[in-house]
């Protein structure tokens, strides 16, 4: 990581004069075109065209779907690649279905908000008002009930858990949803309404709320409101498996031919993956869908709420849609469960992304320029562009061009103490061996350049943000995009900032990865030297009795010590495709070197009395009773930081 982020600060470093020099000569080219005028049907071709072939080629996307609409009809429409391999399948607009993930959550806030609307449920009632007995969520632990806006706005304060409980492979350990709900609720840890943090499970509880408010179930209550009124054939919250007793029927025969399938690039070539079933939890983004359908969408929300004579919610929800309705301090903001996303040239849209471990779609409506773009790929390399493909239409036909990204300031090396550090996203786990993981997957490291920028970098690579007014203030812009990032501050010094669906949260050097590895590096020399040092003993003077017990428990503690290494090594090398960590959790090579760290850490402490002991004895040089104690010593130290971070509990 630190590599990326040199990497990154000297390609800066480069262009910071260049930025200063030509910045005072260069002037923007205005945009080509006004907010009231259309995009030309072949440039807008010629454009996304180029911009999807260079990425399927750059990032080795197996196939991908898009489709644009502007002034009330359907401007483009292309699927690219393949849907399939075995059998060779090419990506078709109108008939492939790619799974939309999150934006499936879009449609379970129009069903509430059609529910708002005729008087059925109020969004600042308390959500268990909606639920069976069994999924109330009562007063939590903060004394506040969790309303349904609450669920709506991502912030009813659950931890999130996805490893072995959202996605599964075999459709036969799939659930109904009110039992999902019941055996997979997550801890509270803040209050509702405090904080946006992105909630799966918030969503899948509203969606029950939903359909116990309508008295329908929630697939059946999509596709009579929502689906068939708008023409919607090829969409659907249902999967491709055999029927099953207690959940609803599968996905319709006529649909499955024509289900795209996942694909993963190992590095060398693309390999289809097995279907990844979400509808124990369908709310929240077991949609699967096609461009052409979700055309017809787009086009409906920009006609607040009617295509073609259907009437899918009225003013009520169009003024919801239309309205920031977000906790602070909020990250994106969200209309009533859809998020904003600021576009070039100062435009500002609404709508959702979403992935699963293949698929990454996204989907925005523009209402000032009565436009929309929705794409979605079928490879997990293909986030880049479902990011990309909206701000680079916008940016292309409607925004003024700079040749120069926003510029350094120096003075901000002045305040590098205020922003350098660890942060971790409020979106994970707090405990437990998921919580672990997560501390290192979901951990975003700040490092102020010399030039005057902020890099804010994690396992995804490094991100350039420029300082926007007093460096202390902590306003920034995105030297990519444009995005705006503002810290919230506290005696000079951030604290946090929101970012996207989540909070950055900053934490301490303790729950930085550089004192973990440290610990873990000497511990794992000090135990290699132990067993080494097996060889010499013989050759030393009769040790007394509490040098005995003390020496054979820092050889078992030293075996124990690297088996935990080497089992976590192992584990590592299997995650390097994320998939093997979601799906087959808890992995047991994990769970051995949890086991074996938790077993060296109890015999660690059990062995500081015969260490202490063995000072009194004189069997032993120094030098050995030195290395005896500064070894105990450092395994103390790996114990206390690996119980910090959650990994001394392989039962979690």
């Amino acid at each position: 990581m630190q590599g990326r982020f040199r990497a990154v600060a000297q390609a800066l470093a480069a262009s910071a004069a260049l930025l200063v020099a030509g910045a005072a000569t260069a002037q923007p080219a205005p945009a080509p075109l006004a907010a009231g005028q259309s995009i030309p049907p072949a440039e807008l071709a010629a454009y996304v065209d180029g911009m999807v072939e260079r990425a399927v080629q750059r990032d080795h996307i197996a196939g991908v779907t898009v489709s644009v609409v502007q002034d009330g009809k359907v401007v483009f429409k292309k699927g690219y690649g393949v849907a399939s391999l075995k059998p060779a399948q090419a990506v078709d607009p109108d008939r492939t279905l790619f799974r939309i993930g999150s934006i499936s959550k879009t449609f379970t806030w129009i069903s509430i908000m059609r529910q708002v609307e005729a008087g059925a449920m109020r969004l600042d009632a308390p959500v268990d008002t909606y639920l069976p007995p069994s999924l109330r969520t009562g007063n939590g632990a903060f004394g506040k009930p969790i309303r349904v806006a609450d669920l709506m706005n991502h912030a009813p304060g659950f931890e999130d858990h996805v490893f072995g409980v959202l996605f599964i492979h075999d459709p036969a350990k799939l659930r109904p949803l009110d039992t999902w709900l019941a055996e997979e609720r997550p801890r509270q840890v803040r209050a509702p309404g405090a904080l946006i943090s992105y909630s799966n499970y918030g969503a899948a509880l509203a969606g029950s709320a939903v359909a116990h408010a309508s008295g329908r179930p929630f697939e059946e209550l999509v596709e009579g409101t929502i689906f068939e009124p708008l023409g919607m054939a090829h969409t659907t919250f249902r999967e491709p498996r055999a029927p099953q007793a207690g959940l609803p029927p599968p996905m319709p025969a006529a649909l499955v031919p024509d289900v795209s399938r996942a694909f993963h690039w190992n590095g060398t070539t693309l390999e289809q993956r097995p279907y990844e079933y979400l509808g124990q939890a369908a709310p929240a983004g077991s949609a699967s869908s096609t461009a052409a359908d979700m055309a017809r969408y787009m086009l409906m929300l920009l006609n607040e709420g009617e295509l073609e004579g259907a009437r899918i919610y009225g003013p009520v929800a169009a003024q919801a849609f239309r309205t920031a309705d977000t906790p602070a301090p909020a990250g994106r903001a969200l209309r009533h469960g859809f998020f904003d996303q600021a576009l070039p040239g100062g435009y500002v849209g609404y709508g959702h992304d979403g992935a699963t471990m293949s698929f990454f779609s996204h989907m925005t409506v523009v209402p000032a320029l009565k436009l929309g773009v929705f794409i979605s790929t079928n490879t997990d390399t293909g986030a880049r562009l479902q990011a990309d493909l909206t701000p680079g239409v916008v940016g292309r036909f409607y925004a003024a061009r700079d040749p120069f990204p926003p510029a350094p300031d120096p003075r901000l090396a002045r305040h590098a103490g205020a922003y350098d550090g660890r942060y971790l996203q409020s979106r994970r786990a707090m405990s437990g061996l998921e919580g672990f993981v997560h501390r290192i997957a979901f951990g975003t490291d700040a490092t102020v350049t010399p030039q005057g920028y902020l890099l804010l970098g994690g396992l995804m690579g490094a991100n350039a943000y420029a300082p926007v007014g007093d460096p202390a203030k902590g306003g920034f812009v995105s030297v990519s995009d444009g995005a705006p990032l503002q810290f919230d501050m506290k005696d000079g010094r951030a604290v946090g900032a929101p970012l996207g669906a989540a909070y950055l949260e900053r934490v301490g050097p303790l729950d930085s990865p550089g004192p973990l590895v440290l610990l873990g590096g000497l511990t794992a020399l000090a135990s290699v030297l132990t067993l080494i040092g097996l060889g010499f003993r013989s050759r030393q003077a009769p040790a007394g009795r509490w040098q005995r017990w003390a020496g054979r428990a820092q050889v078992l503690q030293a075996a124990l010590w690297l088996g935990a290494l080497l089992a976590f090594a192992t584990f590592m090398q299997g995650a390097a495709d994320p998939a093997t960590i979601v799906f087959d959790w808890p992995s047991p090579t994990l769970v051995a070197s949890s086991a074996m760290a938790l077993a060296a850490s109890v015999l660690t402490v059990v062995s500081l009395a015969p260490v202490a002991m063995a000072w009194r004895e004189a069997g032993w040089a120094w030098r050995r009773k030195t290395a005896t104690t500064l070894t105990a010593l450092l395994g103390l130290a790996l114990a206390a930081l690996l119980l910090r971070w959650g990994f001394l509990a392989p039962w979690a």
